[in-house]
């Protein structure tokens, strides 16, 4: 049975389990107070509690917060029901013995068996500390404003990168500044710097994914800006350890004074960092990256500070999305280019597979690939530099291995073949990284993009293989040597981006529509190999129907069957169909041109899809494209319609609505910029900016989610504003 080893008692064999959010303990520069609600009776407290306001821990349990003097008790009890999901930045005053002082308090609240508790975290104000950065709130508003107008004018992730880090720099004075992305394997690299220039530059270096712990990594999701002000600090446990009430451990997700891991603070001693604060860069609910900020002295910052880098990264995180999701949405331009390509070389020479090679580099240059391979219906073509054909059949096997059941639309990626499957090391030479998409659900059929072998050096901080030294009074110890350190990375390929990968799985998609209505008209024209045909047709993605000459439906497949709820029976009229869409007038004048007219056509109507199976019956955009399939004298041989759900991007048309009201509700636009300040003005901009972005990508799928994350990351960077400005009139 694997266990999660308790705060402090971890090594590097079990640290990915140490449970840090139950730390026990805080940093000493301040002090924590635990609640019960809604009597805010103190039920725990900080030992360090005594040395900033001369009142034992022990004394203050079971006792309010009125007792401590100032105007705490009112501040905390103002909150009421707020949400308190992360903390909340207030002042306050103490006074326990009569002399009152002034106090930054962070708040939030943690549920618990008994209800819940209100957590604040207490830091002097009035303390006038050399390590203590105190910005004003107009100078931070300032700032604020012109890097939010900087960032929105960045189109790509190194140049957004490096504003931030000069940003942050600019405001905090931090040492060093860094923005550090993640790959999809968790390795980390240091992609923008700024820092002090006595310093070595850090600029690309990679850091392996075990540095961060992935218990660390889910809470730089929760808690997306954490402080350490002294490495060498003592931590001050809480009175009592645990809950009274509950007998629980207090959760400190959420808490700024959290004492950090023992192993966390040797790997920081080890790289010779006293104080650092670290923002989490987040896209789609997953951590892209980190901005990390080290100090070689103790640094404190206000908690206004705090909140504008806090705002920095938020409004990052934003601009990040918008500016990855329109590169990956120009895949939509590359993709309708094959197509087009591909149907004019079905109609004119009847297969589309000599046309998607005849112009190799129109294949390979869009995935900066060296070569190409197409396995369909058990034949082999070649673009680019490529293995044998028995060694491309053995890697064929071993991909299809791999992909097993999983949908055509899921890439398979790999940058080291040999590694994976030693028995393909012959490969390397040529495909040492292969990217393949599946064209069938029932046969191995793939588009394959192929790399060979690219020797490279890769920057290490300190060697990766040698975390550990031994005779360490944490008997495991990170690695202490952080000086660059090379490897020259053999039998490898340059990885492929997530671009890239989304890229292929447009092309697989778009393949998979030719082969779909090729083989509608291989159906057509080959009645003898109908049963053949019949399975590729019947297994297809898209939903289509074929009809013969005399208008009478030949063929209907599963996925129309299920995207229309009916079922069409072989010789019914074409012209019945129309009586499935909401408008049976305009599908019957569409039925009318392509029937009659002889004429194509493309455009949106609306399914009337009946109650089936407990759903309701609701009406359903889709694309229909109609096409006539003549004869070589010219009459129709048949017809074929082929389906498309729009409703995706119906709904990411919705979003867009949605967040286009919200921004009006938060006052953007010509008529309401007077009464906005600049850097609000410049939020709604970068928001407006980026569903811009975001919205006008084909790619519908993900746009609903990233519009509702966008207005959800605008309302918390406006709060963001909104709190340092009242933190301001309050202080």
């Amino acid at each position: 049975m694997t266990t999660s080893p308790p705060f402090g008692q971890a090594d590097l064999t079990n640290c990915e389990r140490e449970l840090i959010h139950l730390a026990g303990s805080v940093q000493p520069h301040g002090f924590l107070l635990v609640l019960r609600e809604p009597g805010l009776r103190i039920v725990q407290a900080s030992a360090n509690v005594e040395q900033h306001l001369g009142v034992a821990a022990a004394a203050l349990l079971g006792r309010p917060p009125s007792e401590l003097g100032g105007d705490v008790d009112a501040v905390l009890r103002a909150l009421g029901g707020a949400a308190l999901d992360e903390p909340v930045p207030l002042a306050c005053r103490l006074a326990p013995n009569g002399r009152e002082r002034r106090f930054e308090v962070a708040v939030h609240r943690v549920a618990d068996a008994c209800g819940s508790v209100l957590v604040a975290e207490f830091e002097p104000a009035d303390a006038d500390a050399a390590d203590i950065v105190d910005v004003p709130a107009p100078q931070i508003v300032e700032h604020l404003t012109r890097a939010v107008q900087r960032f929105g004018a960045t189109t790509t992730i190194g140049t957004l990168a490096d504003a931030v880090v000069r940003s942050v720099r600019a405001l905090t004075g931090y040492d060093r500044v860094m923005v550090y992305k993640f790959d999809p394997d968790g390795h980390g690299q240091v992609i923008a710097e700024a820092r002090d220039a006595r310093l070595e530059p850090l600029l690309g270096h990679h850091y392996p994914a075990t540095d961060i712990p992935q218990r660390a990594r889910e809470l730089y999701l929760r808690n997306r800006l954490r402080v350490l002000v002294d490495v060498h600090y003592a931590a001050s446990p809480l009175v009592p350890v645990r809950d009274p009430d509950t007998g629980a451990d207090l959760d400190m997700s959420m808490c700024q004074l959290r004492s950090m891991s023992p192993l966390h603070l040797q790997y920081l001693k080890n790289m010779g960092v006293t104080a650092t604060l670290v923002a989490s860069l987040v896209r789609e609910g997953a951590l892209w990256g980190l901005i990390a900020c080290h100090h070689y002295r103790p640094r404190n910052l206000r908690l206004p500070v705090r909140a504008a880098c806090d705002l920095i990264a938020e409004v990052a995180s934003t601009r990040i999305a918008a500016i990855e999701h329109y590169a990956h949405a120009q895949v939509a331009i590359q993709v309708r280019r094959l197509e087009q390509r591909l149907i004019e070389a079905t109609s004119t020479e009847g297969d589309w597979r000599l046309a998607l090679f005849r112009t190799p580099q129109a294949l390979l240059q869009p995935l900066d690939a060296t070569g190409a391979v197409l396995y369909y219906e058990g034949e082999l073509l070649t673009a680019g530099e490529s293995p044998s054909t028995p060694e491309l059949r053995a890697l064929l096997q071993w991909i299809d291995a791999q992909v097993g059941a999983q949908p055509p639309a899921a890439p398979f990626a790999c940058s080291s073949v040999a590694r994976a499957q030693p028995a393909l090391d012959s490969l390397t030479p040529t495909a040492s990284g292969v990217l393949a998409v599946k064209l069938s659900t029932t046969r191995p059929d793939y588009l394959l993009w192929l790399r060979k072998e690219q020797l490279h050096n890769v920057t290490w901080a300190g060697d990766p293989s040698k975390p550990m030294v031994a005779n360490d009074p944490l008997q495991l110890s990170p690695r202490r040597s952080f000086a660059a350190w090379s490897e020259i990375v053999r039998g490898t390929a340059q990885p492929w981006t997530r671009g890239e990968i989304a890229m292929a799985r447009a092309f697989g998609a778009a393949l998979a529509d030719i082969i779909a209505q090729v083989n509608a008209v291989r159906l057509l024209i080959v009645e003898h190999q109908r049963a053949q045909v019949l399975a590729t047709v019947a297994s297809a993605v898209e939903p289509v129907l074929v009809a013969d000459g005399d208008r009478r439906v030949l063929f209907a497949n599963d996925s129309l069957r299920r995207l229309a709820r009916r079922d069409v029976a072989a010789g019914t009229p074409l012209a019945s169909i129309a009586e499935w869409f909401a408008d049976t007038h305009a599908a019957g004048r569409m039925l009318e041109t392509v029937c009659h007219g002889r004429t194509p056509w493309r455009g949106e109507l609306a399914l009337r899809l009946p109650a089936h199976g407990g759903d309701a019956a609701v009406e359903l955009p889709v694309e229909v494209r109609a096409e006539v399939v003549p004869t070589r004298d010219g009459r129709p041989l048949g017809f074929i319609l082929v389906f498309d759900d729009r409703s995706g991007p119906q709904r990411a048309a919705d979003a867009r609505a949605h967040l286009e009201e919200a921004l009006v509700r938060a006052g953007f636009g010509a008529a309401a910029a007077p009464a906005r300040d600049a850097l609000t003005q410049a939020i709604l901009a970068n928001a407006s900016l980026a569903a811009m972005d975001i919205a006008d990508a084909d790619a519908a799928s993900p746009v609903p989610a990233l519009l509702a994350e966008l207005e959800t990351s605008m309302q918390r960077a406006t709060a963001l504003v909104a709190r340092i400005r009242d933190f301001a009139r309050g202080a």
